[in-house]
């Protein structure tokens, strides 16, 4: 399993399985090869569900996002 964290507060937000972190590695942007954090907002939320990802994985970045216009999140294998 892979756990997701709130970048700037450290806060858990959930855990996914390896199959929905490869949607998110292969549909938003890295940094490196190295890169474990990325930057959501609605749009790109609105962007991955258009892309067919999980959609329990879209409902957990929308529930972790709030009402917060975005926020980098994450993630570390367990």
């Amino acid at each position: 399993m892979v756990k997701l964290h709130d970048k700037e507060t450290g806060a858990f937000v959930g855990e996914i399985s390896d199959q929905q972190l490869q949607q998110l590695m292969d549909v938003l942007e890295e940094e490196s090869s190295i890169d474990r954090d990325y930057f959501v907002n609605r749009a790109q939320l609105e962007f991955l569900e258009e892309q067919g990802l999980d959609g329990a994985l879209i409902g957990l970045l929308r529930t972790a996002l709030g009402n917060r216009e975005g926020m980098e999140i994450v993630w570390g294998k367990s």
